[in-house]
């Protein structure tokens, strides 16, 4: 319910937030009493050089603007917000100019807040300006962003054993190990010789996995037939989002996996549906391991595997005193 102003009795709103020596426009509107914004300005907290916050509702004209009130907040009674604390509610603010009451409100919150806010990153930033520029110009090119880091698991990957190998003509004695990979960690057992068309490996593997899980485990069996030279005997693909999780030392169980000739027969899963039940297979436990926390690094060379979860602490074989 802004007052009407000029001969003709309308108005063309729009606000100057003011901080310090940074200032911030909204855009102006034609012959609105009851105009809505829904901008979000945000000042840097460690330039400003004022102990006060002004919200100034002008009338844009022709030649010059109209202050047509002002209201005013002192920082020191600003609160803080940090997420995910409840969002601040905006309350109405009646203005004034020269210290006397006027017609019309302004409704508006203001706060401290973090990058963490979800009007952060859409909000005109007073850090982006160039040296004498009071627009938001460099607004739309400058938007910030928050990134949340995702949550890691360990997956262990115990490689049991395979059945059914169907090997080559050209080699009738096996030297195969298991490529394991997810996204761009690749990691294999040892290789093991065998004359039959079944394979033992029992090694435990780690990977470093983060939600939503979107890389698949893939694994294939490699058999050696020559320097430098393996044949695929086989690939099975395991999505972690299908996968066990625990955050205890509870046993996981182990499962068996159809071994396809591909990728693109392992990653169909009508093919799998339909496959043939004396294919080759290999025996596998899989689990997200969550009881840990987990370093973004490689996980044989980790500085500190401890457990995170009490229940998963080993029981001290002595005590050490020192001093």
């Amino acid at each position: 319910d802004l007052p009407s102003k000029g001969v003709t009795g309308s108005l063309n709103p729009y606000v100057e937030v003011k901080a310090g020596n940074f200032k911030g426009t909204t855009k102006h509107l034609e012959k609105n009493q009851e105009p809505e914004w829904n901008e979000v300005f945000a000042f840097a907290r460690d330039n400003l050089q004022s102990t006060t916050v002004e919200v100034e509702v002008k009338d844009k004209g022709t030649i010059l603007d109209e202050t047509v009130g002002t209201v005013r907040f002192v920082l020191h009674d600003v609160p803080t917000r940090v997420p995910p604390d409840s969002p601040l509610a905006p309350e109405w603010y009646q203005i004034d100019k020269n210290g006397k009451k006027k017609k019309g409100e302004v409704m508006l919150a203001v706060w401290f807040g973090t990058q963490a806010d979800e009007a952060f990153p859409d909000a005109w930033h007073s850090d982006t300006l160039f040296p004498g520029e009071n627009s938001s110009v460099s607004h739309h090119q400058m938007r910030s962003k928050v990134y949340h880091s995702p949550r890691l698991w360990y997956v262990r990957v115990r490689v049991i054993e395979a059945q059914d190998l169907i090997l080559s003509e050209k080699s009738q004695i096996s030297d195969a190990y298991v490529k394991v990979q997810t996204g761009n960690q690749i990691l294999k057992t040892k290789a093991v010789q065998s004359r039959t068309k079944n394979m033992r490996w029992d090694q435990e593997l780690m990977f470093v996995a983060a939600e939503p899980f979107d890389e698949p485990l893939i694994l294939s069996v490699e058999n050696r037939i020559g320097p430098n030279k393996d044949e695929t005997l086989g690939v099975a693909v395991v999505p972690l989002t299908k996968v066990d999780k625990r955050a205890d030392d509870r046993i996981i169980r182990t499962r068996w996996y159809n071994l396809e000739k591909s990728m693109s027969s392992a990653t169909d899963e009508e093919h799998e549906k339909t496959n043939d039940v004396f294919s080759s297979r290999i025996h596998l436990s899989v689990c997200l391991d969550g009881g840990y926390h987990v370093f973004d690094e490689s996980t044989y060379h980790s500085s500190d595997l401890r457990p995170t979860s009490r229940q998963l602490w080993k029981k001290p074989i002595g005590i050490l005193e020192l001093g």
